[in-house]
């Protein structure tokens, strides 16, 4: 009777065993499909960033020469000897307004156009911001 008590407990631990492994083994499924989904999701804000990451880079590269275009008639301008009869004292800061900060104090009196620095216009999230770990995207 003693031995029959001792397999019969044993046997309720090996079903008790038996049912904690299975729902270890349901947890872990769950768990593993919601890793591949938030791993897809962030797979594919990573792709998002790089591309506006690129959208941004081409709109600054745009930027940048527009300012040049812009500054080289504003100097050209200024350099003619009629371009400064035809700015008078309020066409300078509606072309300064126009040509953007950077121009703005290229053209202020008593200031060289290599010294006009405007760290404003810099993002927030700029590209060193942002931390990009690839080891991970072929898993």
């Amino acid at each position: 009777i003693q031995i029959a008590r001792c397999f019969e407990a044993t046997r309720r631990r090996c079903c008790r065993l038996e049912q904690d492994g299975r729902r270890a083994r349901e947890q872990l499924a769950r768990v593993e499909a919601e890793r591949a989904a938030l791993e897809g999701k962030l797979k594919h804000a990573r792709n998002q960033v790089e591309v506006e990451m690129k959208k941004r880079h081409r709109a600054e590269a745009e930027l940048e020469k527009q300012e040049r275009k812009l500054q080289l008639v504003f100097e050209s301008l200024m350099r003619e000897p009629w371009g400064s009869r035809l700015l008078s004292g309020e066409q300078c800061p509606v072309l300064s307004a126009l040509a953007g900060r950077r121009l703005g104090a290229a053209l202020a009196p008593g200031r060289r156009s290599s010294s006009a620095v405007d760290e404003s216009c810099q993002s927030l999230l700029s590209h060193s911001d942002i931390s990009y770990d690839c080891t991970e995207d072929d898993v």
